[in-house]
């Protein structure tokens, strides 16, 4: 349903009285490729500030790619623009992470949902309305009387499930989910994943689901794709990507998950990155993770930028040595 290749969003930074001189620029995504087939789930994860958010605005074209190809449904949408855009945007959703700030809050739930569709021409009339509203409510399960509430008087997961509802509304195939669990309590993430997966089976949908926590896509996700400082560095299918990590910075990415057994967790490798996340003003040259990864090699890793190569199955990985660091052998004695 959707491909993305080499896409690209830069932005400039300037200078100057009236900023019009541009002195560098903001490369926040920076060659992004990847597939999401239809009626499955793709998860994206990476540290903040890794340009994952920036792709799913992208795909939707509330972000312009500064270069590379979006294409939904066959259909390319890189240079697509007024009507012609607007039509594509009522089959592509998105629910955005911070309800309080999406949500109008001088606007009831039931304003909020018949804003979604006269949008995109769809409100049929009050009677039609009120049952198409009563039902979205029932199918992320709030009561029809919420209709009535506004955004404060819900908690947050009640908020972000009438996020879901307004997304749904337009009756849309894709939805780009944006960390849509990251600001609720641990048992209520879980309410809201199990509602997504069933309004997945429910509806047929795709999902785009974007998020730091590599435990929350784990339950969701069909396939997975880390981004780190605005590239892809490793795609594979969920299961095969949490048992066997290839990229180092997936695997200090795992190791930093929490397991619920006691005696297992304290056996666990911790890989601890130094320094900080560079900035995408000025990433580093050669491989983007060379200066954190403890496996990095002089000549190298930071001289020559790695391609996501697939090392069997569908597996892509983009490092110089993911072999030799998965069996445990130093880049030095690789050969």
């Amino acid at each position: 349903m959707v491909e993305l290749d080499e896409v690209c969003v830069h932005y400039p930074i300037r200078r100057g009285v009236v900023f019009d001189r541009t002195v560098g620029r903001v490369y926040a995504v920076d060659g992004v490729s990847l597939r999401i087939e239809r009626g499955r789930t793709y998860g994206l994860v990476g540290e903040s500030g890794c340009g994952k958010s920036t792709l799913g605005k992208a795909l939707l074209r509330l972000e312009r790619p500064t270069s590379g190809s979006i294409r939904f449904d066959g259909t390319e949408l890189s240079g697509m623009s007024g009507r012609r855009l607007r039509r594509m945007r009522r089959r592509m959703q998105m629910v955005f992470q911070d309800t309080l700030s999406s949500l109008d809050p001088r606007q009831s739930v039931e304003s909020l949902l018949v804003e979604a569709l006269r949008a995109h021409d769809l409100d049929e009339g009050s009677e039609s309305t009120g049952r198409l509203l009563r039902e979205l409510l029932s199918a992320v399960g709030l009561p029809a009387g919420a209709l009535r509430g506004y955004p404060h008087e819900f908690s947050g997961g009640q908020r972000q499930r009438i996020g879901i509802a307004r997304a749904l509304a337009v009756r849309p195939e894709l939805v780009v989910a944006d960390e849509p669990v990251s600001a609720l309590d641990v048992s209520v993430q879980a309410q809201v994943l199990n509602v997504l997966r069933d309004l997945q089976e429910r509806f047929g949908l795709t999902y785009l689901v974007i998020a730091h926590d590599l435990a929350v896509v784990r339950h969701v996700a069909d396939r997975v794709g880390v981004m780190y400082l605005g590239v892809l560095v490793e795609e594979s299918d969920s299961d095969v990507l949490y048992e066997r990590p290839m990229h180092p910075y997936t695997r200090a990415l795992l190791s930093a998950v929490p397991v619920p057994d006691p005696e297992v967790e304290d056996r666990r490798e911790r890989i601890l990155l130094p320094g900080d996340l560079p900035s995408p003003a000025a990433p580093p040259s050669g491989c983007r993770f060379h200066t954190r990864c403890p496996w990095s090699r002089p000549g190298v890793c930071d001289v020559e930028r790695p391609s996501l190569r697939d090392v069997g199955g569908g597996h892509l990985v983009a490092c110089h040595y993911a072999e030799s660091i998965e069996r445990g052998r130093p880049p030095a004695e690789s050969g």
